[in-house]
C-alpha cells in the first residue's frame, strides 16, 4: 500500500493547489500581477543521446511564469538512482513530483529485488504516471541512464504518456528549432567526447532561438561508473550565426 500512498497524495495535492482561495478577496486578486497567476514552467531545451559505453543528458537552466524568468540556474537533470537521471520539461511543479514518486518506486525496488533498478523499469513508471493522470499534468520527460543488461538507454515520455526508446531524444520549447541540426548532425557509434560536443552545440542553438530556453548549459555523462556532470556558462558556450 506503501507504494500507492505517494500517488494519492500528489493527485489530492495537485487538485488542493488547483481549487480557488475563498480567502481571498477580489480586491486581492487585481493586485496581483498576471504573470503571478501562471504556473511555473521550466520552458525548456533538454537532450539525451546514447554513445558507446553510457549516455550524455543536457539541458539549459531557465525557469519561467509567463514571461517572467524566475529562476536563471534552475537543474533540470533529476536524479532518480545513481545510474538513471530525468530531464524536465513542462510544468515544474509537476515534473518535480512525478520523479520524487518515481525515486520513490526504485528505492522499494532496490530494496526488493538486491539489485540495482534497470533504465527501463525506470521509464515504464514514468509512462505509467504520466499515463494516469494525463489529463492534469503538464510534462515531458526524457528518461536515461546505464544499467548492465542494455548499456546507455535513453526513453522519452512525451504529453499524453507514451513511451519510446531511442538513441537521440530532444524535448521542451527549444526542440523544435534544431530537430534540423540534430537529424543532420548525429552519427551512431558516436565517443564520449562527440557525444558531448553535440549536445552542447544542439543546446546552444536552440536557447539562442527560443526564448523560453537560456541560462546556463548542464551536461551530465552517465556511465557504469555513475555520472559525471559539468556546467558550461558564459563566454564558453557556442556561438552560431544569429541572423
Amino acid at each position: 500500500m506503501a507504494l500507492f500512498d505517494a500517488e494519492d497524495r500528489f493527485h489530492k495535492t495537485r487538485h488542493e493547489s488547483l481549487a480557488p482561495n475563498p480567502t481571498l478577496g477580489s480586491h486581492l486578486d487585481a493586485m496581483v500581477p498576471n504573470w503571478m497567476r501562471e504556473e511555473v514552467s521550466t520552458g525548456t531545451s533538454i537532450m539525451a543521446v546514447e554513445f558507446n559505453g553510457g549516455v550524455v543528458i543536457g539541458a539549459d537552466s531557465r525557469t519561467t511564469t509567463g514571461a517572467y524568468i524566475a529562476n536563471r540556474v534552475t537543474d533540470k537533470l533529476t536524479r532518480i538512482t545513481d545510474n538513471i537521471y530525468c530531464c524536465r520539461s513542462g510544468s515544474a511543479a509537476d515534473t518535480q513530483a512525478i520523479a520524487d514518486i518515481v525515486a520513490y518506486h526504485l528505492n522499494f525496488y532496490e530494496m526488493e529485488t538486491g539489485e540495482p533498478a534497470g533504465v527501463r523499469v525506470g521509464a515504464n513508471i514514468f509512462r505509467e504516471m504520466c499515463y494516469n493522470y494525463r489529463d492534469s499534468l503538464s510534462a515531458g520527460i526524457i528518461c536515461a541512464g546505464w544499467d548492465r543488461r542494455a548499456g546507455g538507454q535513453v526513453f522519452t515520455i512525451p504529453l499524453g504518456g507514451m513511451l519510446v526508446r531511442q538513441p537521440v531524444a530532444i524535448g521542451g520549447s527549444g526542440s523544435s528549432y534544431v530537430y534540423g541540426y540534430v537529424d543532420s548532425n548525429y552519427k551512431p557509434g558516436m565517443n564520449e567526447e562527440q557525444t558531448i560536443q553535440f549536445v552542447t552545440n544542439t543546446l546552444s542553438l536552440a536557447i539562442s532561438r527560443d526564448g523560453s530556453s537560456g541560462g546556463v548549459i548542464r551536461i551530465g555523462i552517465i556511465t557504469k561508473d555513475g555520472i559525471k556532470r559539468k556546467v558550461i556558462t558564459g563566454d564558453d558556450i557556442p556561438k552560431f550565426f544569429e541572423g
